[in-house]
């Protein structure tokens, strides 16, 4: 699908199941790093803001929680049934400056110079044409205005290594599909800056930080949900034949016990930041 914020594969049923299984743990697995989006990108009071790729409505809701009565946050996603739950996160929060709308990243259904900020927390390495969907964020802010992203840093990450990590090393091969969504797409240093430069931002910033990275539940658990939202790592997940699965799934289970305390999993996730203006 050439004009989908991700492929086919990642912006179909893959994630809405995830969504309905795990909506609670996953959010509070990802919640520092939205914490830390939302204090990079210092939403104000008042704001016309966009949140692209939003998904189950993040950091959308969470900027709406830190503008009091004032200001609009639109977020937006290729895929309606996730949004039907950000829109029902922000009704149960009486949060009625929050508004979704279906949109594809690569072609934004809205005027030219309509957002004062605009945010994407895991989103844009899954772009199939990064530069296009760059340039429709530039197109709609106004001048001046902020675009901020979080994406993943190295690969080498707790999370990572103690679950799809081991399969890759027992399987060998590609880990994720030629041509597929690559969630590492911007984790060189520089990487995104540069392509925020080459799409016309300017005053762009990038920096690493190293946040939290929860989950309130069991090694078994994280590692389910581990495999329900892997879309991007689904094709080696697809060479391993089923006589090796109980094996894989007992190291993995291994693996992630060592980050146990009491009843989470203590990981860290490496995040890039990255922020460009429109001139």
């Amino acid at each position: 699908m050439p004009s989908a914020d991700r492929n086919t594969e990642w912006g179909s049923s893959y994630r809405l199941n995830a969504a309905e299984t795990w909506r609670a743990k996953s959010g509070r697995m990802g919640r520092d790093v939205t914490e830390a989006l939302v204090d990079y990108a210092r939403p104000g009071a008042g704001m016309n803001i966009l949140d692209v790729a939003s998904g189950t409505g993040e950091p959308a809701i969470t900027i709406a929680s830190r503008m009091g009565a004032s200001g609009h946050i639109t977020a937006t996603d290729l895929n309606a049934d996730l949004l039907a739950i950000a829109a029902q996160r922000a009704k149960q929060r009486a949060f009625d400056r929050v508004t979704t709308q279906q949109a594809d990243a690569q072609s934004l259904p809205f005027d030219d110079h309509t957002f004062d900020l605009a945010t994407c927390r895991f989103g844009v390495m899954f772009f199939p044409d990064s530069q296009r969907a760059l340039r429709e964020l530039l197109r709609v802010l106004r001048p001046g205005a902020r675009a901020c992203f979080a994406v993943w840093g190295p690969r080498e990450q707790p999370y990572f290594s103690a679950s799809i990590g081991i399969v890759h090393r027992h399987m060998g091969g590609p880990l994720i599909a030629s041509g597929g969504p690559d969630p590492f797409r911007f984790a060189d240093a520089g990487s995104l800056s540069r392509a925020l430069n080459e799409a016309g931002f300017a005053s762009v910033h990038e920096e690493t930080r190293i946040v939290p990275w929860t989950w309130p539940g069991t090694p078994e658990e994280v590692w389910g949900q581990q495999q329900a939202v892997v879309a991007p790592f689904r094709a080696l997940l697809d060479r391993v034949p089923a006589i090796d699965w109980p094996r894989l799934n007992e190291e993995s289970h291994s693996a992630l016990r060592k980050y146990q305390d009491g009843d989470e999993l203590k990981f860290t996730a490496t995040i890039v930041l990255a922020s460009g203006c429109k001139p």
